[in-house]
């Protein structure tokens, strides 16, 4: 026979830990409008409910004592108040992880199966918790940013000097510098003249692959591509503030993205690049499953021309990485300044 008492506290953490997925579900679902985190809600749910499942319901509920129940009539005034959102999204998360934690300790007088699981659950909450206000902070961040300019360390320091000068002028969001020829020392000049030039401005200075020369230079972020360094390394080296993106060519690693704690993806090959190349080519159907799921900033790389770019935008993809069709144009500033014209009627969600 089951101990009453035992049953009465799974029954209340069974309770407490449903109810409070259940906030944190309309939340990422009516605050966030995020399609992939709300799924990643609603899978903890499920699989909460069949580890419940190996408890007989009718104990559980047999069990319950609500009218008796000493625990009822205390509140502490924090409770009773919520200033903003975010607050309720703490509250309840702190909720589920605390009646996660008593499953597994009291439920291990039952069933390790049910211990194990809520162990389990328990850790992806803690990740699900990071994914939510990284999300959150990043859609803020990058909330004006829909013109993404890639470009290497230029002839000599001073054509570099002005092509970046022109284009921060004609207001692209980001800037990364991404050489894969210049030696370290001179990579790391530029990607200095590179912040220099974007201090005080709009637009963001992101360095390619590099945690390390990103840090010296005192840029905005990084960029990583799936060879490099992992999101968790990069954090490492660079602190919780700065912004890391991730280069994805699936929507599996877009998901994976998002978990990791990337602050925005880049998404492609959509077509065929004169800068860099690629064996397959995801295209545009992967810009519609990524519009479709993910709410992290997400920017479509690969080829992207302003011939094409009306077909970008039909995907519901309002972010684009360009390199070839603006830094190698005539007139950078220019090319910029006519994708910007385009982008704007298709400005991103707010945040």
């Amino acid at each position: 026979m089951v101990n009453l008492s035992v049953l009465r506290i799974l029954d209340a953490s069974a309770n407490r830990t449903a109810e409070g997925l259940r906030v944190l579900e309309d939340y990422v679902r009516f605050v966030l409008d995020d399609p992939f985190l709300t799924q990643q809600i609603k899978n903890l749910r499920h699989r909460l409910a069949q580890a419940l499942a190996s408890i007989e319901s009718f104990q559980l509920i047999s069990a319950r004592e609500t009218q008796q129940d000493v625990g009822t009539g205390l509140t502490e005034s924090t409770e009773a108040a919520r200033q903003t959102a975010e607050e309720v999204l703490t509250a309840n998360f702190h909720r589920v992880q605390q009646g996660l934690r008593s499953l597994e300790e009291w439920g291990k007088l039952l069933t390790a199966d049910l211990a194990q699981t809520a162990k389990q659950l328990r850790y992806q909450v803690y990740t699900l918790q990071r994914a939510f206000r990284i999300s959150q902070w990043s859609r803020q961040r990058l909330a004006q940013a829909q013109l993404y300019v890639l470009i290497n360390g230029g002839a000599t320091e001073e054509q570099f000097r002005q092509k970046v000068a022109r284009l921060v002028a004609a207001g692209v969001s980001i800037l990364q510098l991404r050489d894969k020829t210049l030696p370290d020392r001179q990579l790391l000049s530029r990607a200095r003249l590179l912040r220099q030039l974007t201090q005080t401005t709009q637009t963001l200075c992101i360095i390619n692959d590099r945690p390390d020369l990103a840090l010296l230079a005192g840029a905005d972020g990084v960029h990583l591509g799936q060879e490099d360094l992992s999101v968790k390394e990069a954090r490492h080296v660079l602190g919780p503030d700065r912004i890391i993106g991730v280069s994805t060519h699936s929507i599996q690693q877009a998901r994976q993205a998002v978990l990791d704690g990337a602050n925005y993806i880049g998404v492609g090959p959509t077509f065929p690049s004169s800068t860099k190349e690629f064996s397959e080519f995801p295209g545009l159907e992967l810009l519609r499953q990524v519009a479709q799921e993910i709410r992290l900033p997400a920017f479509a790389i690969g080829g992207i021309t302003l011939e094409n770019l009306p077909q970008v935008l039909q995907t519901g993809i309002r972010r684009v990485a360009v390199q070839a069709a603006i830094w190698d144009a005539p007139d950078p500033a220019k090319a910029a300044e006519t994708f910007l014209a385009l982008l704007r009627p298709y400005y991103p969600e707010p945040a």
